[in-house]
């Protein structure tokens, strides 16, 4: 039986080579995008679910609020984990994880060989015996036991020593910290998975540097810089520790939390939901949004009923082809069942071959997809048996999606009837296909719309004035103490360049998260009242070479120690008037470190450093007559001719620094750079959106072909009696349009009211306007009527007589 069936559904098909090869190469695409996003989405869920019992780890995480400022921070302060595993039976082990704040990199010297690395992180002892990772060398037990250990990645460790052993060898590192010498006491990979925590080495915590400060720090309050993590016993609930911690925190640091006018709250995150989970600040690596990954599941799915549409609308529109075929065989005996099984059976055949076509084409595009999606998927994701089991599972889904309806529809017809040739049915065949043509179109003009708006929002973003100056504006950056001590030579030459407007060095440049903040208040306040507020160390050129004007008072002096400048957010928030705030002293105080007092010199009016997601935030601008606080320096210039320029800066740069890399970031590259994450999700829904239309087009191809097929004698008599080309290929066209004209009204509130809840992320963000809709109308119109004329134009400069001739 199954054999027949076979022999039956490769005859049709090989018979019909237009309707098998839209219908594959539909479900193809389909599948090819499916699969994908399958596979990315699988990915980003994939990330720690590698370590031994994941479910019983979690992140400490802080929830604060400082006069109004809300904060959901993913670290905490640094005594809060251990002191828990003190108190609280059901933790079995606790860890911390400190970045090396301030130093972007660091420069290893092993004898002769020297690299600059980036991502290195202080850890407690304990890191091991809660994270997994795979050690190639050393012992986890021991390798974070003593001071100044260091455990290498792999590809760190190859840089420096190749394939060889590197353990109990000691190696250099410098960076703004100074210089010290560290012992190699392991080497691992990752291996065994993907994990949140991204460094290229761990430092043991016990060593100097942020690692010693955090070692030491009993400041339960502030300093909320610490990734701490506890691993729970089984039979522990997270929910139940979680309520202790209110009294937890206010035993240890109610005193410092009051007196700093803080609320602070603690909550455990789970480790398997740490890289889905957005909205949490200071993660290590970019994390991604839960709601997004559904979204994508969601646009895999409709890609694939898309796919299944095109069979579903191409197979009841070819009823008649196969209608005395169904009649025949149910003269001879053969029952509806019978028939519906035959039919199923072709479609899971095309679902088959689909996904047979599918997977190689996946594994040619893959590099390409990844690049748009800024994913890291290989192909060893096929050995995971769950994945197989899904495809086995896509294909019949896929098969009795696309087959149902039609095997039921053409099994449904009357023998006697259709061997006398009346095809018609009781169920609405053609309002059925207009339907799903509609719904194809639909889902195509939403993501049109998504397209245009995306994009009017990153233009937006790239145009909006940010209050400052981002052009022609170069960053470089000194990552050790060694080049931090040539910058005012640096400096001093690089003015002596006609192509150089200005020089200003700080310790963060505009664009780049400033991790420093802290809480100030005028006379008359104290702690409680204070304001927190970012914090720049800078000099006296900072505001010129920026292209940052001044509300009131002046700017920075040379030799100006104790001034500040603040931004219009801070004043305000601070109770004071620009035009009175100069001259105002401001004090912050973190016992048992005295009382920090200095004087406003100025109010900057208010410009965006930061990302347009956020509103602007109090920022406090200090002069620092000491260069030894700066490690970046700007660089203003008034020339577009970049290599002519950078080719003389680097000669003054080999000057100065013979020995270190000449490396440069623009600015307005820096500022963009904040918007990644929407520009890969506009390149993501541009892609998936093109294979949308595509399949779709190749359904209304196939549709407007056999409707041309099926009217070829009324064009020929048509054409007989005078009607002109444009006459037929409106008669062909209109009933499609109006379809697509139906599609555009129900798709414009979807596609506003989806794409009004993605803006509410900003707060700044570009109107939804109307020509955005009517844009993507038009682009679906021209889209269905390039599709639709291309066959009604064949059909029309057809020989009439061909046609009328056929019986």
């Amino acid at each position: 039986m199954f054999k027949n069936y076979l022999k039956t559904s490769l005859r049709f098909l090989s018979k019909n080579k237009t309707y098998s090869f839209i219908n594959i190469f539909g479900l193809a695409l389909g599948t090819l995008c499916c699969v994908y996003i399958i596979l990315y989405v699988t990915d980003q869920y994939s990330y720690d679910k590698y370590q031994k019992n994941p479910e019983n780890i979690y992140r400490i995480i802080s929830a604060l609020d400082l006069a109004g400022d809300k904060h959901n921070n993913g670290t905490a302060s640094p005594p809060i984990a251990p002191t828990m595993k003190k108190d609280f039976g059901e933790i079995i082990q606790y860890t911390r994880v400190v970045p090396t704040l301030g130093v972007s990199k660091h420069l290893l010297m092993y004898k002769e060989k020297s690299v600059y690395e980036s991502d290195a992180v202080y850890a407690d002892s304990t890191f091991f015996d809660i994270f997994t990772y795979h050690f190639i060398y050393g012992n986890p037990a021991s390798a974070l036991k003593e001071p100044f250990s260091l455990v290498l990645m792999k590809p760190l460790s190859a840089k420096l020593f190749g394939n060889a052993d590197p353990t109990g060898k000691t190696i250099s590192i410098e960076n703004g910290y100074g210089k010290e010498n560290f012992k190699i006491t392991g080497v691992i990979d990752e291996s065994l998975g993907k994990t949140h925590i991204k460094t290229n080495m761990f430092i043991s915590m016990n060593s100097s540097g942020m690692g010693g400060y955090t070692y030491k720090s009993d400041q339960w309050a502030g300093n909320n810089y610490v990734y701490s993590y506890i691993k729970l016993r089984p039979d522990a609930n997270a929910a139940n520790l979680e309520k202790k911690l209110p009294a937890f925190l206010n035993k240890y640091g109610g005193a410092q939390i009051k007196e700093m006018g803080m609320h602070k709250e603690l909550h455990l995150q789970p480790l398997l939901s740490i890289h889905t989970t957005a909205g949490v600040e200071h993660d290590m690596i970019k994390t991604v949004s839960s709601r997004f990954l559904y979204i994508m599941i969601l646009i895999a799915v409709l890609i694939q009923v898309i796919a299944c549409i095109n069979f579903m609308n191409l197979s009841t529109a070819r009823a008649s082809k196969r209608a005395k075929e169904v009649g025949v065989r149910k003269v001879i005996g053969a029952g509806r069942y019978a028939l519906v099984k035959q039919f199923l059976a072709e479609s899971m055949l095309l679902s088959l071959i689909g996904i047979l076509i599918a997977l190689p084409l996946l594994m040619i595009a893959m590099p390409f997809l990844n690049q748009i999606t800024e994913a890291d998927i290989h192909l060893t994701l096929f050995r995971d048996y769950r994945l197989w089991l899904f495809l086995i599972a896509l294909v019949l889904s896929t098969g009795l999606l696309a087959g149902s309806y039609p095997a039921f529809y053409l099994s449904a017809f009357q023998a006697i009837k259709v061997i006398k040739g009346n095809f018609s049915n009781e169920i609405s065949a053609a309002g059925i296909r207009r339907s799903l043509v509609v719904f194809q179109f639909v889902l195509s003009i939403v993501l049109i719309s998504s397209i245009i708006i995306i994009y009017s929002q990153l233009r937006y973003m790239e145009n909006k004035d940010l209050g400052f100056d981002k052009k022609q504006k170069l960053i470089f950056n000194f990552y050790t103490s060694s080049a931090q001590d040539k910058m005012v030579a640096l400096s001093n030459d690089l003015h002596t360049l006609p192509e150089v407007k200005g020089v200003a060095m700080t310790n963060y440049y505009l664009g780049q998260f400033v991790e420093r903040d802290h809480g100030v208040y005028p006379p008359g306040g104290n702690m409680t009242t204070s304001i927190d507020a970012q914090n720049i160390f800078t000099e006296e050129n900072f505001l010129k070479v920026n292209g940052i004007q001044l509300l009131s008072g002046r700017d920075f002096h040379l030799y100006d120690s104790g001034k500040v400048l603040i931004n219009e957010t801070l004043c305000r928030r601070l109770g004071l008037k620009p035009e009175t705030a100069p001259g105002t002293m401001l004090y912050s105080e973190y016992k048992p470190d005295p009382v920090i007092v200095v004087q406003i010199a100025g109010v900057m009016k208010d410009f965006n450093y930061n990302s347009l997601h956020n509103e602007i935030k109090p920022l406090e601008l200090e002069y620092r007559a000491n260069k030894a606080w700066f490690d970046k320096m700007i660089v203003s210039v008034n020339s577009d001719n970049y290599k002519s320029v950078l080719s003389k800066i680097e000669t003054i740069w080999r000057k100065n620094l013979a020995n270190v890399p000449f490396e440069y970031q623009f600015q307005d590259d820096v500022v963009q750079k904040q918007y990644e994450s929407e520009t890969t999700l506009g390149n993501i829904i541009n892609s998936f959106t093109l294979m949308a239309i595509l399949i779709s087009s190749l359904g209304l191809f196939g549709l407007a072909s056999f409707s041309a097929e099926q009217r070829s004698k009324e064009i020929g008599i048509r054409k007989v009696l005078g009607a002109s080309v444009s006459v037929i290929v409106q008669l062909l066209s209109k009933d499609f349009l109006k379809l697509v004209v139906v599609s555009i009204v129900i798709a414009i509130p979807i596609a506003w009211w989806a794409m009004n809840k993605w803006l509410q992320g900003f707060n700044y963000k570009v109107p939804i306007s109307w020509w955005m809709f009517a844009l993507a109308g038009l682009i679906a119109v021209f889209i269905a009527f390039f599709t639709v004329s291309f066959q009604a134009i064949k059909a029309a400069i057809a020989n009439p007589t061909k046609s009328l001739k056929q019986d």
